[in-house]
């Protein structure tokens, strides 16, 4: 009995010692086993890159480019623009002394056009910058008056780099204004808002991000348009170069699939290729073209026609038409 119940007990002892170091071996595998399969993913993502283009089609991988261009561009520019405030204040005519009704709105209806050229003024400008301690010449270029129709109200409004600033500018120049006394002596200005107000207007970022996105959208539709275009009018060219009677796959010497399309064309049609130029200068195109094809026996009366894209296509036609009758073109690869 004793020798029937340690018999188990030595096997399970051996067996408690050897899981402990394939535990730590699997252990250590682990990172090394995650590690690869994070490197294959991320080379089928490489792989798989040039069939996703390709599917999506040259146009509309060079519109979403456009458009990627232009909307971070007006973005950029948008985002890179100083800031910008202005500060507003508003000047009302009232009537002086004993003047009459009549005679106070003669004078407003005459004189207070003026209000635009005065505010402009080198004394006024003067002043204005003596009392905030700016530049005349700089904030001349920022001041802009707005008169009220039939109302004796001018708004007067001033550009600055800062809140402070441009309300402290805004505010001067008014006073100097009231302080010339522009309608005397029927009339007098006078500040309605102690305070100016100032608000931000640049950069504006909702219309930066609006901007973005129409220069995006028309960016992306005009580029994507143009080059749909362009190769619908070479397949087109090179359709009626050969024959509408014989459809032919028009395809590019820069697809990175090529020379498995072209072998599959020609497995399908049970002949061998053939690679002939339309032109001298496209030789070392073709010759390229045919080191990447397999080579095969047989009298390669699969023709594989290479030409330069466009829409005169007068030597694919004449190429095409002086083949022999055996031959049979599998497609038009555009250089």
């Amino acid at each position: 009995m004793n020798a029937a119940t340690r018999t188990p007990a030595k096997p399970a002892k051996k067996t408690t010692r050897k899981a402990a170091p394939k535990a730590a071996r699997n252990a250590v595998r682990k990172p090394a086993q995650k590690v690869t399969t994070e490197e294959t993913l991320r080379s089928r993502l490489v792989a798989a890159w040039p069939r996703v283009t390709r599917r999506l089609g040259r146009p509309v991988t060079a519109g979403v480019v456009a458009a990627v261009l232009a909307g971070g561009g007006v973005l950029l520019a948008t985002a890179l623009a100083g800031e910008e405030y202005e500060g507003r204040v508003s000047l009302v005519a009232t009537p002086v002394g004993g003047a009459s009704g009549a005679q106070y709105g003669e004078v407003v209806a005459l004189t207070l056009p003026a209000l635009v050229e005065l505010a402009r003024g080198p004394s006024v400008l003067a002043a204005a910058a003596g009392a905030t301690g700016t530049d005349a010449e700089t904030i001349g270029e920022g001041v802009s008056v707005e008169l009220v129709p039939a109302s004796g109200v001018a708004r007067l409004a001033v550009l600055a780099p800062s809140a402070d600033q441009a309300g402290a500018v805004a505010t001067a120049i008014a006073r100097a204004v009231v302080d010339a006394d522009l309608l005397a002596p029927a009339a007098a200005l006078r500040l309605l808002d102690e305070r100016p107000d100032v608000i931000q207007v640049s950069p504006d970022r909702p219309l930066g991000v609006g901007l973005a996105l129409g220069g995006a959208a028309l960016a992306g539709v005009t580029v994507g348009g143009l080059r749909h275009l362009r190769r619908t009018s070479d397949v087109a060219a090179v359709r009626a170069a050969v024959g509408s009677w014989h459809p032919v796959l028009t395809l590019r010497a820069d697809e990175p699939d090529l020379p498995e399309r072209l072998t599959r064309l020609c497995d399908a049609a049970g002949r061998t290729p053939r690679v002939v130029p339309v032109a001298e200068e496209l030789a070392p195109a073709a010759r390229s073209i045919e080191d990447r094809l397999p080579e095969r026996a047989g009298d390669g009366d699969a023709v594989i026609l290479v030409t330069s894209g466009g829409r005169r296509q007068e030597q694919l036609a004449a190429v095409a038409r002086v083949l022999p009758v055996s031959s049979t073109v599998v497609a038009v690869v555009l250089a």
